[in-house]
């Protein structure tokens, strides 16, 4: 899953089960949809991308580089980047939530199209309650 800064889900990609998520970086920063917000084109791409040390792989830097997005990723071995606990607690945040679907807590649905459309329905929920809130 990618997200925004405040938690909102932008993409989520289903895998099999014993795949690394790092292999799906490049699939989940493509698939990002343009996000409208200040006057002017949508965005199509963010600007930087934070990711801990499971996404440490210097041919995914190299090729966000040439996006023209800031690869904010610890090198394995290295210590921690200050504060990134707080900047990975949003992704995680918003892990909890789609969690709260009872259905997709532990996945049932042996049909991928069937898990994905859940899962989308329940990312449309979590904006459109953020939308909600936002707005009252």
């Amino acid at each position: 899953m990618i997200c925004d800064g405040r938690g909102t889900p932008l993409k989520v990609i289903t895998t099999a089960a014993n795949v690394n998520d790092v292999t799906q970086t490049l699939a989940l920063v493509d698939g990002v949809p343009p996000v409208a917000g200040r006057p002017g084109r949508p965005r199509r791409r963010p600007e930087a991308l934070l990711g801990d040390k499971g996404y440490d792989c210097n041919a995914h830097r190299d090729e966000l580089r040439r996006r023209r997005i800031l690869p904010v990723i610890s090198r394995k071995g290295s210590p921690n980047i200050k504060g990134m606990g707080k900047l990975r607690y949003v992704v995680e945040q918003t892990v909890a939530l789609l969690h709260h679907f009872k259905r997709l807590a532990v996945r049932w649905e042996r049909r991928t199209d069937l898990h994905d459309a859940f899962v989308s329905l329940a990312c449309s929920l979590i904006c459109w309650r953020r939308l909600k809130k936002a707005r009252s």
